[in-house]
């Protein structure tokens, strides 16, 4: 058995026991007004020797392909024009995070940014013989952040729930998310080991709600008969509030308390009546009454 030809690809960080690197932003938006700061922070997972490696930072703007601003490693940062210098600034923290600000923020500054890694990955290629190390970067991006400049404030989520339909062999889970601004706002579905589920989940994009420009969202999530009694969660993470809706305690809770609700009315309605029936008319007052009409 002889290969002609044979490819090995690794990360160079492997032999250390890292993984593939990984960036999480937050916030996922930003609603700032005129002359406001907006910071931003990329959470770096899987990047050995973090404060001398190099973090970037990029600026899209719809229509137009993404544009650097600056990158920072050890020292300070360098800027890919020097005018940027007085509005953007990064700098680096203890627990692998690197900050990123907008200062003197104005409505150019509208956009969506990105920090990003380069990552090393060296591949040994063997033809018979023979064999060379080849090396190559590529990007690792975070999650973004939508930098907004409106006329009006951000507003969380006036209301959200979850709706049930069962079915003969299946139960379809709907989270509803109602009147929020800005439109930039993520939702996950997760099980009950907090484990996010992706599978026969459907995402529909925000719609325009109301005439104030507020949005809402809904999301599906499907589940097989065999697993209708689990408990899913609904998480949605918008700049204003996180929060976390569940499909069985909230739904069962509501049905509970309608169900207790409706016992004590029937139990008063019929304390009521029996009091109504056991009162006995004196035949003065009814004799008065009768005269009168």
């Amino acid at each position: 058995f002889s290969w002609s030809l044979c490819l090995f690809c690794f990360l160079s960080f492997f032999p250390d026991g890292q993984a593939q690197a990984l960036l999480k932003q937050s916030p996922i938006s930003i609603t700032k007004g005129q002359n406001k700061t907006a910071r931003i922070e990329c959470k770096a997972e899987g990047i050995s020797n973090f404060q001398s490696e190099y973090i970037h930072w990029y600026r899209h703007i719809p229509s137009k392909a993404p544009e650097r601003i600056l990158f920072i490693g050890e020292g300070q940062a360098s800027y890919d024009d020097s005018s940027y210098r007085n509005k953007y600034s990064a700098s680096k923290t203890r627990e692998n995070t690197c900050a990123f600000s907008v200062n003197d923020i104005n409505s150019n500054d509208e956009g969506t940014y990105y920090c990003a890694y380069w990552q090393y990955q060296s591949c040994i290629v063997i033809a018979k013989t023979l064999f060379t190390v080849m090396g190559y970067y590529t990007n690792a991006f975070g999650s973004s952040t939508k930098l907004t400049v409106p006329g009006k404030v951000s507003s969380q989520p006036a209301h959200s729930e979850i709706l049930q339909k069962n079915q003969e062999n299946q139960t379809t889970y709907v989270c509803l998310i109602e009147k929020f601004y800005p439109e930039v706002i993520r939702v996950t579905w997760t099980d009950e080991a907090h484990n996010e589920v992706t599978d026969n989940v459907v995402q529909g994009d925000p719609w325009k709600a109301t005439e104030e420009g507020e949005y809402s969202i809904s999301t599906w999530l499907t589940v097989s008969a065999a697993n209708k009694d689990k408990n899913y969660h609904c998480k949605y993470e918008h700049e204003s509030k996180k929060h976390s809706l569940q499909t069985q305690g909230t739904y069962y809770m509501l049905k509970i308390s309608f169900y207790v609700l409706l016992q004590i009315s029937l139990f008063l309605c019929n304390k009521i009546i029996e009091i109504m029936l056991s009162i006995t008319v004196p035949e003065s007052i009814c004799a008065s009454w009768c005269n009168n009409s």
